[in-house]
């Protein structure tokens, strides 16, 4: 992969991210965030990934929470942002191909770490299929 994937977890999510990032490397992640499992505001690292990607919009990002819901919320309230919950490989597949997602949101509590790197290379191998979804997405983002 030529381009570090973004990725910041809540404390719900850390113990995921940091597993992830123990299994694929520390070279495959930017982490930005947060560093324990002391409690925090999930939207606090939620932008931290948007707003890279919005001043970036080839990057991509991980973000992971105890349910995915509240970074998922928080991150698609930005035009641009596509962020997509996924719980499996196939979701995330078609996260990529039909909503051109460009931040997969993992949840913490819900999946394991097999099943999360799973996601993440579906995330990374699959790509757009563009045709009729394009218009689907130039719609979200008016």
């Amino acid at each position: 992969m030529s381009e570090i994937l973004l990725i910041a977890s809540d404390h719900a999510g850390y113990e995921l991210k940091q597993s992830l990032i123990n299994l694929m490397g520390k070279n495959f992640f930017k982490d930005l965030g947060t560093n324990s499992e002391n409690n925090v505001d999930y939207p606090d690292y939620s932008i931290k990934v948007v707003d890279e990607i919005l001043n970036n919009p080839k990057k991509k990002g991980i973000l992971i929470c105890g349910s995915g819901i509240g970074m998922s919320i928080s991150a698609n309230r930005y035009k641009g942002i596509r962020a997509s919950l996924c719980h499996t490989p196939e979701m995330t597949k078609l996260s990529r191909e039909h909503n051109d997602a460009n931040i997969l949101v993992l949840p913490g509590r819900f999946i394991d770490v097999k099943v999360a790197k799973l996601c993440i290379d579906s995330f990374l191998n699959t790509k757009f299929s563009g045709e009729r979804h394009k218009r689907r997405i130039e719609k979200i983002d008016k």
